[in-house]
């Protein structure tokens, strides 16, 4: 993440938790609640940045997963209709085509076990296979919401974990 991205992230959460009244150590809170929900960043990256800023494990924790599971139910039920509509136009139809291909490109990883596979492509915790990218494979290949929004969720957990023992185990032998 660019150093301008952070400070504009961290100025944003400084300002929202000034604006209800809260302390600005709450702030981080809201920082890495913001960087948790990024695409491509996620979890993967809130995590360790809640390392390097010095919060507590538990909470930094609880903050990530909540965060990268806010988008989730948006992504299952509108990112169909949402590139059906896209599809229509001139402007935007490259942007469903691109994700359709990216799909295509992790389908038959995640097919081949079904929930299991997109439980285990979420839990892998490398970028681009996040909760954003499983819940996009779980619409574009019609996955029930209530069976792919638990597998994500799993997944979610189980990066936070490996994350977390990363970044609070090893990192914190290290520095």
């Amino acid at each position: 993440m660019t150093e301008s991205i952070k400070k504009a992230a961290h100025s944003f959460a400084v300002w929202a938790v000034g604006l209800v009244g809260l302390s600005e150590a709450f702030a981080n809170y809201v920082y890495i609640l913001i960087i948790s929900m990024l695409p491509i960043i996620e979890l993967r990256g809130a995590i360790p940045v809640a390392f390097a800023l010095d919060m507590p494990l538990i909470p930094s924790f609880i903050v990530s997963v909540v965060g990268n599971l806010l988008p989730v139910p948006f992504i299952l039920w509108l990112i169909t209709p949402f590139c059906n509509w896209l599809k229509t136009t001139k402007l935007f139809r490259w942007f469903p085509e691109f994700l359709e291909r990216k799909v295509d490109k992790n389908k038959e990883k995640v097919t081949k076990y079904a929930n299991w596979g997109l439980f285990l492509f979420v839990a892998i915790p490398l970028p681009g296979t996040g909760a954003w990218t499983g819940a996009l494979i779980a619409s574009f290949l019609d996955f029930k919401f209530r069976d792919a929004f638990w597998a994500i969720v799993g997944g979610v957990l189980t990066a936070g974990v490996v994350m977390s023992a990363f970044s609070y185990g090893l990192l914190g032998l290290i520095f």
